[in-house]
């Protein structure tokens, strides 16, 4: 599997994320990634090879293999490791079709033309939906993922030296044995680590984005009824009845606050 070319094409997200989001993009290339292609499969490529058997029953160490390892490990992790990284190419998607349509809008309306987005990279909009959808995916994929690993391999996580197997067509229970038990458990408790790390950066860059687009809309309303209430306390709305009292010094001075007052207006 080519993961150079993956990191290259999700290397564009970059630009587009915050600084949550950088750092989830390191934790998945460097604790990820390269640790999986630099050790995990090497560690892995022997499992079956060296899964050994005391007995020289035909298909039983086969039988006994799959009753231990339902799935490879190492395949489990490249399908997590695809899946998860798949909704940052949206992101990037997203972002080229904004800048192809900002300059199709150019062409037909010429250059000086209004422009449709402000940034097109900017996260408003369409794009602020895709990208918080993104989080909430790649968190669920490796929710899941992690789900399905203890479901398939529960009370296995430690990676025993030796594994008791009953499956027929084995003639009795044996024994057999895992090869580098060891360093597969450390990798594993490595990996599903990692899983939990990014699965907690994704939720707090979701919060973020959140509470970051709530300030953003109460923010200014907030702005704005308390400027009503200090308009309102300091010019109190006086009136006088014409015919009723004589203008005088006062209520002079009262409508000229008044005037100054309509002349400013309320925001």
């Amino acid at each position: 599997m080519n993961w150079a070319s993956l990191q290259g094409l999700l290397s564009g997200v970059n630009k587009y994320s915050t600084a949550l989001g950088r750092i989830w993009l390191s934790v998945v290339f460097i604790f990820r990634v390269l640790v999986f292609v630099v050790a995990a499969e090497d560690v892995w490529d022997d499992e079956q090879k060296d899964f050994v058997c005391n007995t020289k029953q035909p298909g039983c160490p086969n039988v006994c293999y799959d009753e231990f390892f339902p799935v490879s490990h190492v395949r489990l992790w490249a399908l997590q490791l695809i899946l998860v990284t798949c909704p940052s190419l949206l992101v990037v998607m997203h972002v080229a079709y904004r800048e192809e349509r900002e300059r199709r809008h150019r062409l037909k309306h010429g250059p000086n033309a209004p422009s449709l987005y402000d940034n097109p990279s900017k996260k408003r909009g369409g794009l602020w939906w895709t990208y918080l959808l993104s989080l909430i995916f790649k968190a669920a994929v490796d929710s899941g993922f992690l789900y399905t690993f203890h479901r398939l391999y529960q009370g296995h996580y430690d990676m025993p030296r030796v594994v008791a197997c009953s499956q027929p067509p084995c003639p009795h229970t044996v024994d057999c044995y895992i090869s580098r038990p060891t360093e597969k458990r450390v990798f594993t408790y490595f990996m599903v680590a990692t899983a939990v790390i990014c699965i907690l950066l994704n939720l707090s860059e979701v919060a973020y984005l959140v509470g970051k687009r709530c300030l953003e809309i109460v923010g200014p309303r907030r702005h704005r009824s308390r400027r009503r209430s200090r308009l309102h306390d300091s010019c109190p709305p006086y009136a006088l009845s014409q015919g009723d009292h004589p203008q005088d010094g006062n209520s002079v001075l009262m409508k000229a606050s008044s005037a100054e007052v309509d002349a400013g207006g309320y925001p």
